[in-house]
């Protein structure tokens, strides 16, 4: 039995928050009237009882799994259509649950539907025309029929022009024929493709009239809308356990000369008329508006998963005692190690810096998507240089945090039920789904090479990489300032050092007889590094500038706590990059020192409020899935109540003891 009293450590610590932890969460959410609606949407969906199982789901079989996850899926989105009905929404409650927690707490290791809605339905709307628009977009809204997209393969994945997909056109017939002439041209990844979908937004190579115009795309059915078997020439099944996500039916997908209308595909920028004439669209980069799009959304997803993971491990240090540093003195709180408040702290901070980003960036987004709309792409490339850098970091700080704090939990926290393990597995998915990392940050790196040619030629600079002027026209570096204005401005001068590196390492090489591609190869190393500098500078200036804003709209004890949380990132990274910072700027030994001593000055600062920090991120027990970081703090009971969930606890003797042990035992196996 887990005791209803919440666990004196843990009300302790509450006692001594010296802020308003609501406040703080009215903040973070953007409001008292958001975390209202956030509660009551919370209240409404859990009363369902949607996420209860039986048997945990870590139990089930994979047949089993993806089973579960098509009946939760399938009660989530029915409870959603009868929300939109009562309250005449659009899209809110969607989103609400797809992009937050409330969304993975009911589907915790993924759901089969969630490209129908974060993928197929935006493709429709951003690359669609109106007559496309009219005629599959509320077919989709309403669940008449279920999507996915389809773009990475066997063979390649972020390399897209490498896809081997083709789509061609004959014009005798008005239809395109899909075809994947090889194995490696077999999709492979997309979430409910494998026995979900039925339909799909196919990306393929273009064929007309004899010649390819790359890659476009294209709506194919899958499967008979009645009885769901595949349609003649679909090859379609499901890749196998993974990691983690293990609920999402991930799927392949492959073409043996599968026609479909020429209407299928998708025109509103390039077009095939109906004799086969292709029409050019004005911008090659309009057709990945999608892959922006959900870059975007990744940035907030990994704020929810590194509050649960803080969250959890903050409570369970504050419960959990260790060790005797003192003699004849009780064991103290884990959460009193300095040791542990480095673990702790930085992840606390991360989620705000990144939140901060996240709506910085979405903002980016809708404005610069409202002017593709009227045909302005000027700020295209900034964004997606943007998109591409902070889905890379976000998405490797995101997986760095998580296993920090199931470090820290010890070997509890490699329990499933810490639900440390299975967050783990969610995040560092991310960090090859949607564009690998490494690749990522290189097409950053060749947005920065040319805004860097662009600075020594003299031209107009986007406002995020203006300051590659000051470096490009030789100023000298400023004395250092010890300070976080002074730090962040450290960190422009470290990314705008790293760039001009790469691009005079790149002009070396060529100037030795080798091409630009193996001088960009051989570069790569410091290049997707300044990609990183760069997007650290953005992070720190970011959330440096909207803490400071948001600090004179709050209490004077909210605003000094919030304060202390920039300073501590700032500084943390400022002491995780000294190299780089010794490296371009002039920071002496002296600076180090001080630097070390503020950041644990810092630690000690934020320790009294470390539990009331994550008790403002306000996950539900039910949300946040864990024995270990329950809001009562009874971590122990909890961990015994759920390995009595075990199907092996229903019975004290397993028929493998009269099977093999006994017989062994007794010398007769």
């Amino acid at each position: 039995m887990v005791p209803n009293k919440i666990n004196a450590d843990l009300q302790k610590e509450r006692d001594s928050c010296s802020f308003n932890v609501t406040e703080l969460t009215n903040l973070i959410d953007g409001g008292i009237e958001k975390t209202a609606e956030r509660k009551k949407r919370e209240e409404m969906a859990l009363k369902e009882g949607i996420h209860i199982d039986e048997v945990p789901s870590v139990y089930l079989s994979h047949k089993e799994k993806y089973e579960l996850a098509i009946k939760k899926a399938c009660l989530l989105f029915k409870m959603i259509r009868r929300l939109q009905e009562e309250e005449n929404a659009g899209m809110e409650n969607y989103m609400a649950v797809l992009g937050g927690n409330l969304g993975s707490a009911i589907l915790g290791d993924g759901s089969p539907l969630t490209l129908h809605y974060v993928m197929f339905i935006p493709t429709l709307m951003g690359q669609g025309t109106v007559e496309q628009q009219a005629h599959w977009i509320g077919r989709a809204f309403n669940l008449d029929i279920i999507g996915t997209y389809a773009q990475t393969e066997l063979g390649h994945g972020t390399f897209v022009r490498g896809l081997e997909t083709t789509a061609t056109y004959d014009p005798s017939t008005k239809e395109f024929i899909l075809h994947s002439p090889t194995l490696t041209a077999y999709k492979w990844w997309p979430g409910g493709l494998a026995h979900t979908a039925n339909y799909c937004i196919v990306m393929a190579q273009l064929h007309t009239k004899g010649k390819c115009h790359g890659m476009h795309a294209f709506i194919v059915q899958l499967r008979d809308e009645e009885t769901h078997m595949p349609l003649p020439g679909i090859k379609v099944g499901e890749i196998g356990a993974k990691l983690g996500m293990n609920g999402t039916n991930n799927g392949f997908l492959g073409f043996d000369q599968v026609r479909i209308p020429r209407d299928y595909m998708l025109m509103k920028n390039a077009k095939v008329l109906e004799d086969g004439t292709y029409v050019t669209a004005p911008s090659s980069k309009l057709a990945y508006g999608t892959m922006m799009f959900v870059r975007v959304m990744l940035v907030n997803d990994m704020c929810n998963y590194m509050a649960k993971a803080v969250t959890i491990a903050t409570r369970y240090s504050a419960v959990r005692r260790q060790s005797q540093p003192k003699p004849n003195e009780p064991e103290p709180q884990i959460l009193d190690y300095v040791t542990q408040q480095h673990k702790l702290m930085i992840g606390i901070a991360s989620v705000h810096a990144f939140r901060t980003c996240a709506d910085w960036l979405w903002q980016m987004y809708n404005n610069v998507t409202a002017e593709l709309e009227a045909g302005d792409m000027e700020r295209l490339p900034e964004l997606h240089a943007l998109s591409c850098c902070l889905k890379a970091v976000s998405t490797s700080d995101a997986a760095q945090c998580v296993e920090r704090c199931r470090l820290s939990c010890g070997g509890h926290g490699y329990m499933l039920s810490s639900n440390l393990p299975l967050t783990y597995g969610l995040v560092t998915a991310a960090c090859t789904y949607e564009g690998e990392n490494t690749v990522m940050l290189l097409q950053t790196a060749r947005y920065l090479v040319k805004a860097w040619q662009q600075a020594a030629g003299g031209q107009t600079l986007p406002p995020t990489v203006s300051y590659l002027r000051e470096v490009v026209a030789g100023r000298r570096s400023p004395p250092f300032d010890n300070t976080i204005e002074g730090i962040v401005a450290g960190f422009y001068r470290v990314a705008a050092g790293k760039i001009g590196a790469c691009v005079a390492q790149i002009e070396k090489r060529q100037k030795t007889g080798m091409c630009y591609e193996d001088a960009w190869n051989m570069t790569s190393v410091q290049l997707t590094s300044a990609s990183e500098a760069h997007c650290r500078a953005i992070i720190l200036s970011t959330y440096y500038k909207e803490i400071e804003r948001q600090s004179n709209l709050v209490s004077p004890e909210l605003a000094t706590v919030l304060r202390q949380l920039v300073d501590l990132y700032v500084v943390y990274w400022a002491l995780q990059c000294i190299g780089d910072l010794l490296r371009f700027t002039s920071i002496s030994e002296r600076d180090i020192d001080q630097l070390q001593g503020w950041y644990e000055d810092l630690l000690t600062r934020l320790r009294p409020n470390a539990v009331g920090l994550v008790d403002a991120f306000d996950i539900r027990d039910e949300i946040l899935n864990s024995a270990l970081g329950a809001y009562d703090g009874n971590a122990y009971e909890r961990l015994m109540a759920e390995a009595m969930k075990s199907p092996l606890n229903k019975e004290p003797v397993n028929q493998s003891f009269h099977q093999y042990l006994k017989p062994l035992m007794q010398g007769k196996l």
